[in-house]
């Protein structure tokens, strides 16, 4: 990318698109533009652009006033196991739209190039271990988050599409379970770490009778309606409803599942550096490249026609993973609960392992820099700071 040139992030002000915005200031880009949906950041230092990415001519208008030459596309729909199962179509539907919106206008406007946000979890459920690329659309696909894996997986088919008709250049990622600063602590469709961070964070504030702590968690982010301003019996029931309850003294925080399912987490900073990495340094036809080395010509689409040329994604994570219930602890260690855990296992324990191979993106030249316990530390903090405290 060139320092001067008018970058676009499309879903700027959520977990993804913010971390993505600060690693781009830190690295000097300042012609940057993003697009929020509901509540204006007001960060003077960016041209925010209220979008509704789903609307075709609003996100027309959006490419013509703005005219960037680079795109992060990093607006989604998301959510953990629960919103994923239960708001199926609305997660399909919606991030189909943005897609083909911001995609196809991408090309349409001359975008030099695009970088395409999925996740991992378009892999199939019983996938290899560590999962790697060209796994893809080898097996059947969780069910509880098969929509929203059927429309990233379309994201990706799309920009290999646009690649190899028009000889566009985007190129899509598949970020690991991330979390971070601005990560979505709603109980009802929070992933799972800033969920068990939340929870055992008020099991604490219960377990000290700390209610003027909860009253300020629940006015920051109410639970179904329920704030700070309702009474401590209400409160008290709908924290029992999302697992946090006390009995003889001792408060219990519940966690869906057996416990041993194990994640691969990162943190969301380096994320955002392994995604400005591969804008600066890694091109559609470098891919290829790595992945088809049989292809003469690199710098010609048309020779792609040779190959069946597919999986040109790139897994972004650690290639480390834990279990549930030693993630669970290590929170609870980092936030002083001294409760118990209850591990729920009449819920879904979801797919058993999700494990990235990272060797293309090592081989690229990055890796992760956070280790796990200390990005929970630094999310801690800022949540006491932000979230909690206000």
């Amino acid at each position: 990318m060139d320092k001067g040139g008018k970058i676009l992030v499309a879903g700027g002000s959520g977990l993804v698109g913010s971390a993505i915005l600060r690693k781009l200031k830190e690295k000097g880009y300042t012609d940057l533009t993003a697009t929020y949906h509901t509540k204006n950041p007001n960060d003077n230092e960016i041209n925010w652009i209220k979008t509704d990415l789903t609307n075709q001519r609003e996100t027309e208008k959006l490419f013509e006033t703005t005219k960037p030459d680079y795109v992060f596309l990093a607006a989604a729909k998301v959510g953990g196991i629960w919103a994923n199962n239960v708001y199926r179509a609305e997660f399909i539907h919606t991030n189909l739209q943005i897609q083909n919106n911001v995609i196809h206008n991408s090309y349409k406007f001359g975008v030099k190039k695009l970088l395409f946000l999925g996740s991992t979890c378009i892999y199939p459920k019983n996938c290899p271990q560590p999962i790697k690329e060209e796994y893809l659309l080898t097996d059947i696909l969780e069910f509880t988050n098969e929509p929203y894996a059927i429309a990233k997986i379309s994201g990706i088919k799309m920009c290999e599409s646009y690649n190899l008709q028009y000889g566009t250049n985007f190129i899509s990622v598949m970020p690991t379970n991330l979390y971070g600063y601005n990560d979505n602590f709603d109980l009802e469709k929070s992933h799972v770490l800033p969920a068990l961070l939340r929870k055992i964070h008020l099991g604490k504030a219960l377990e000290e009778k700390n209610w003027e702590e909860i009253k300020k968690d629940l006015n920051k982010n109410p639970i179904e309606g329920i704030s700070g301003k309702n009474t401590q019996t209400e409160i008290l029931n709908i924290l029992k409803k999302y697992g946090i309850t006390e009995d003889n003294g001792t408060i219990f925080v519940e966690i869906w599942g057996s416990g041993k399912p194990k994640r691969e987490f990162l943190w969301s900073e380096d994320m955002a550096d392994a995604c400005v990495f591969l804008m600066e340094k890694t091109d559609f036809k470098d891919i290829v490249k790595l992945k088809f080395p049989e292809i003469n010509d690199y710098t010609d689409p048309k020779e792609y026609a040779k190959k069946e040329i597919r999986n040109t994604h790139i897994n972004i994570g650690t290639g480390e993973d834990i279990s549930i219930k030693q993630l669970a602890e290590t929170i609870k260690n980092i936030v002083g609960f001294k409760g118990n855990l209850f591990f729920n296992t009449s819920k879904p324990d979801g797919t058993f392992r999700k494990l990235t191979d990272v060797s293309t993106l090592h081989s690229l030249g990055w890796k992760h820099k956070t280790s796990l316990e200390k990005g929970i530390e630094k999310l801690y903090a800022w949540y006491l700071n932000t979230v909690s405290s206000k």
